[in-house]
């Protein structure tokens, strides 16, 4: 009977979370505990119980969240053939509550989004260096650099984006999502693959203007 409890209890939990994570990325966090509560089938009392504040819930969506977006980025990145691939990009529906989830984060703003943020970028580096590790991506001469670049580009192209081309339903995150990758997944994606400029003009000038350069990775030198 005990194991059945603590069963159920997890399960009660987890649909709180998620419930939580799909109303504040659709409406915000402005949302009340009674409405989540409503949406996962419990009693407002039962989520003080679980996660003891609204705070105390908005911490564990933000880590579910950050662990879930993670392992999605580590399965593209590692994606070891074409089929990986189409099954990354046709899963993106059952990423739509987290996605909306991170925009509402960074459009509250304050010392939470910068946390998540910086959440993301930690991540991030985690991630690209796995994929360096196996040779799905380049190594660079700042990985931390550019981890952070890869994350303020893509949360801040995405947050553009959702403001420029909103849904007729603000709370359609799936509809945003698609359009965003209708407009914009082609352009990235051959961007990463190709890059941008023909020779190392650009570059070499930087590294001439700036003090201390970073040394190039080894792939780099060896090229």
């Amino acid at each position: 009977m005990a194991g059945t409890a603590r069963a159920d209890d997890l399960t009660a939990r987890t649909r709180i979370r998620d419930a939580a994570v799909a109303r504040y990325g659709r409406e915000g966090f402005g949302v009340g505990l009674r409405v989540i509560a409503e949406d996962a089938g419990v009693s407002a009392a039962l989520i003080l119980h679980h996660f003891g504040s609204k705070d105390g819930l908005r911490a564990a969506c933000d880590a579910h969240v950050l662990a879930e977006i993670r392992q999605s980025k580590e399965r593209a990145l590692g994606a070891g053939s074409t089929q990986d691939v189409l099954l990354q990009l046709a899963s993106m529906d059952e990423y739509a509550p987290l996605v909306g989830y991170a925009l509402r984060s960074l459009q509250a703003g304050g010392d939470l989004a910068r946390d998540f943020v910086e959440h993301f970028i930690a991540d991030a580096e985690v991630y690209i260096a796995e994929a360096v590790d196996v040779g799905t991506m380049r190594p660079s001469r700042d990985e931390k650099a550019r981890a952070r670049y890869l994350t303020v580009q893509g949360l801040g192209a995405l947050l553009l984006d959702m403001t420029l081309n909103p849904p007729a339903d603000p709370t359609d995150v799936v509809s945003m999502l698609h359009g965003y990758r209708d407009r914009m997944m082609l352009p990235t994606v051959e961007l990463f693959t190709h890059g941008l400029m023909t020779d190392n003009t650009m570059l070499d000038a930087y590294l001439l203007y700036v003090c201390d350069p970073p040394e190039a990775p080894d792939a780099a030198r060896s090229a």
